[in-house]
């Protein structure tokens, strides 16, 4: 057996284990399905053992494989823990505001005015489970969303901090049948297809809260549809489609379309502040200050009374000390 296993074939290894699907593992690490492929082989031969069972239909962990996977989790707990650790905290912190003019903006504002000598720099990935990604890999630091929707070994490896329950909306295009309403009843959205981000890789976890609200509701996903890089190609995207967006309350104003308030229940996104664990830095703490302190002034983790939220989202809006 080898002794000095790569880093990087474990995170492989660990990719799979939970998805249980190469292609989407592959999406989740940025790699081409193909490597991801040569890492598991070559993993598998340094450890003198098959840790998946592969078949055209499913794939699952041998025996070895779940015995395997805790060693590697841990071990790569341990990885990034220690790169943590030793990063330079004069450095520039890399804030994933997922979308301008969100409540992340604000947290963000208010935390660069506590640390006035600290450059905390926004980026914008538009969603938790790319950004995620990113946050393992190294090029990201922090970002917000739906801690949650991400895979359990994801979440795993990073720290949350929830931050706001999100009251959620619907963007319509000016002229729908529902546009002039001043909020939309969930019912009233039977029979349509709302865009929720569906095949995007980097927005699993908005999908997946799609769907688990419109179950039952009569409601569709949209189907997948290229992605949108930038608010005036999303602008214009929604004019050509002229297809319904779910989105949240203080989603920015796209010209040609109405936000809309979603009632009757009143859907809730829980956001969270989330980053690599283990990671030292006076921008962490000053996001977590930031964020603490909007919460508490502005009511943001206090649930409206007959509200609906996912079914084990509750355990996720902890924070982790």
């Amino acid at each position: 057996m080898a002794h000095d296993i790569e880093p990087r074939l474990l995170r492989a290894f660990v990719a799979v284990a939970g998805e249980l699907h190469f292609t989407r593992a592959a999406a989740r690490l940025y790699v081409a399905q193909q490597a991801l492929s040569r890492d598991i082989r070559r993993l598998e031969r340094e450890l003198g053992t098959e840790l998946f069972v592969r078949t055209t239909r499913q794939v699952a962990l041998t025996a070895d494989g779940e015995r395997l996977l805790p060693y590697a989790q841990g071990v790569l707990a341990a990885h990034d823990e220690l790169a943590a650790a030793f990063a330079d905290p004069a450095r520039p912190l890399l804030v994933d505001l997922n979308t301008d003019g969100m409540i992340s903006g604000r947290v963000l504002a208010r935390a660069r005015e506590l640390v006035p000598d600290c450059e905390l720099m926004a980026r914008y990935q538009s969603g938790l489970t790319g950004a995620a990604a990113e946050i393992l890999a190294g090029r990201l630091d922090v970002s917000f969303g739906r801690f949650a929707g991400l895979a359990p070994a994801v979440r795993a490896r990073l720290s949350a901090q929830p931050v706001r329950y999100e009251p959620m909306a619907v963007l319509l295009p000016e002229g729908h049948r529902l546009a002039g309403r001043p909020v939309v009843e969930l019912d009233a959205l039977a029979r349509e297809a709302v865009y929720a981000g569906a095949g995007n890789p980097a927005t699993g976890e908005w999908t997946d809260l799609a769907e688990r609200l419109f179950a039952g509701r009569g409601i569709r996903v949209a189907a997948p549809a290229p992605v949108a890089i930038g608010f005036e190609e999303f602008r214009r995207v929604m004019a050509k489609t002229r297809t319904p967006v779910l989105a949240a309350v203080d989603f920015p104003a796209v010209p040609g379309s109405v936000l809309r308030p979603l009632v009757d229940p009143v859907p809730l996104s829980p956001v969270s502040l989330v980053w690599r664990k283990g990671l030292k830095h006076p921008g962490v703490e000053a996001l977590r200050a930031a964020a603490a302190e909007l919460a508490e002034r502005e009511g943001w983790l206090t649930k409206p009374a007959g509200a609906w939220l996912p079914e084990g989202d509750l355990t996720h809006m902890c924070p982790n000390q």
